[in-house]
């Protein structure tokens, strides 16, 4: 029994120092990178879209309201509002080269990280509340058109999604964001420190 103690103290004092070079960690690095800017790239478009879907709706339907003109303005402005946010995120990783300098990138990713926190925090409900604004002005007129129990559907359905979209949603995509971002700065911070070993 002494024997297996003392070979089990000899493994828990035993580490392998595994020394992954540079250029393999930044060929990781910038597939990381990549993909960041591919799903931002993407969110910024599917925004922009919807922008358009929006505007399409209140040019070719005649709404008599004035409540629903305001309505769509509202959902409109709020959309075009955290597009540009969303677009300003984008820059911050998407104009440095990662591979000239690693130590400012590695400064920009982490802004990119301060300003996500931000989005998915205090900016994220004003854009909910005007959201919401918005689509309750839009109903105002379009669903005297239905019986009450559809009113009552429709209005259940569009804010429960919000709702869904605000918890659920958001906390599984901050939790996933976080966790790709900080895993990509310790990435850079290791990278940065093996080009300051080599120097």
């Amino acid at each position: 029994m002494q024997e297996f103690d003392h070979i089990e103290a000899l493994w828990a004092k035993h580490t392998v120092d595994v020394k992954i070079s540079a250029d393999d960690m930044l060929k990781q690095a910038k597939k990381d990178v990549s993909n960041i800017r591919t799903k931002s790239l993407l969110n910024i478009i599917g925004m922009a879209l919807s922008i358009f879907a929006v505007a399409a709706v209140w040019f070719f339907y005649d709404f008599a309201s004035i409540t629903t003109h305001f309505g769509i303005s509202i959902i409109i402005l709020a959309v075009t509002v955290y597009t540009i946010i969303l677009y300003a995120n984008h820059r911050v990783i998407a104009q440095n080269d990662f591979t000239q300098n690693p130590n400012i990138f590695l400064q920009k990713l982490k802004v990119y990280q301060l300003q996500r926190h931000q989005l998915y925090n205090r900016l994220y409900w004003f854009y909910v509340i005007a959201l919401s604004l918005g689509m309750g002005l839009y109903f105002f007129e379009l669903l005297q058109n239905f019986d009450f129990w559809l009113q009552v559907l429709i209005l259940f359905l569009s804010f429960g999604w919000i709702i869904f979209c605000s918890t659920l949603v958001r906390k599984a995509v901050i939790k996933r964001d976080k966790e790709r971002i900080a895993l990509l700065i310790e990435k850079f911070e290791r990278i940065s420190n093996q080009f300051k070993d080599t120097e």
